[in-house]
C-alpha cells in the first residue's frame, strides 16, 4: 500500500515533490485502468514475466498493451527502484542526497549561496516549499516560482517565473517565456555577497506573481 504525503513519518526541510503526489493518483487508479492494482501486478511480473527489466517492459507493452511509462514504471518496480517517485519518505531521503550530491566536490564552495537563497526562499511565506531534483532545487508556492541551480563550479543561477517581464539590472532573460517554459529569467550568483536587494525583489516578485 502507498503511503500518502500525510502519512510522511519523518521530518525535512523539503516538501514533498508534485511528480510524487502525481504517481501516486496514477497508482490509486491503476487497477480501474488495467484490470490489476500495483500489488497484483507486481505479483503476477514477477510469476510470469521476464527476469530482464528492459525485457520486461516490452512484455508488458506487447501482452497487455501498456502505455510506454506505465510499462516502464512497472518493470522496474519489480527490482524495488523507483520508490521515489511514488513513496513520500523515500523521496525525502533521496532529494536530501540529491543536494548534498549537487553541492559536493567542485561544487561543495556553493553550498553557502545555497542555504541563504533556501533561508529567503523559505521567508516569503508558510505556503513555499522547496522539492529537490537531481540537478535543481525548485521553490514552490502554488507552481514553481523559482528554482536554485549550480551550473558551474563558480556560479548558481537562480531562475525565476516571470512571464514576459522586460529584464532590468542583473536580471537575465533566458528565453523561457518565448518556449513556454516555467522558468523564464535568471541572476547569476558567485558569492554569498551577491544577494541583495535585486536579489530579494525578484524572489518576492516571482512569489507574488503565484498568488
Amino acid at each position: 500500500m502507498l503511503k500518502t504525503a500525510s502519512k510522511v513519518k519523518q521530518k525535512s526541510i523539503y516538501g514533498i515533490h508534485t511528480s510524487v503526489l502525481m504517481t501516486q493518483k496514477w497508482v490509486g487508479e491503476l487497477k480501474q485502468k488495467t484490470g490489476r492494482s500495483l500489488d497484483e501486478w507486481l505479483r503476477h511480473i514477477k510469476k510470469s514475466g521476464p527476469k530482464d527489466e528492459k525485457d520486461r517492459r516490452e512484455w508488458l507493452k506487447k501482452e497487455y498493451s501498456l502505455g510506454t511509462n506505465t510499462a516502464g514504471w512497472l518493470a522496474e518496480r519489480v527490482d524495488g527502484k523507483g520508490l521515489e517517485t511514488s513513496d513520500p519518505d523515500v523521496y525525502l531521503e533521496t532529494a536530501q542526497g540529491y543536494v548534498e550530491e549537487m553541492f559536493s566536490g567542485a561544487k561543495a564552495a556553493l553550498r553557502p549561496i545555497y542555504n541563504e537563497l533556501l533561508k529567503i526562499g523559505f521567508k516569503l511565506g508558510k505556503d513555499v516549499k522547496a522539492c529537490p531534483c537531481q540537478t535543481i532545487v525548485p521553490l514552490y508556492r502554488k507552481h514553481v516560482f523559482a528554482q536554485i541551480k549550480p551550473t558551474t563550479r563558480t556560479r548558481i543561477d537562480l531562475g525565476f517565473a516571470l512571464g514576459d517581464t522586460k529584464p532590468t539590472g542583473r536580471l537575465i532573460d533566458t528565453g523561457g517565456f518565448a518556449k513556454k517554459d516555467r522558468i523564464t529569467h535568471r541572476i547569476p550568483l558567485t558569492s554569498i555577497e551577491e544577494i541583495d536587494d535585486e536579489v530579494n525583489h525578484w524572489l518576492k516578485v516571482a512569489y507574488d506573481r503565484d498568488a
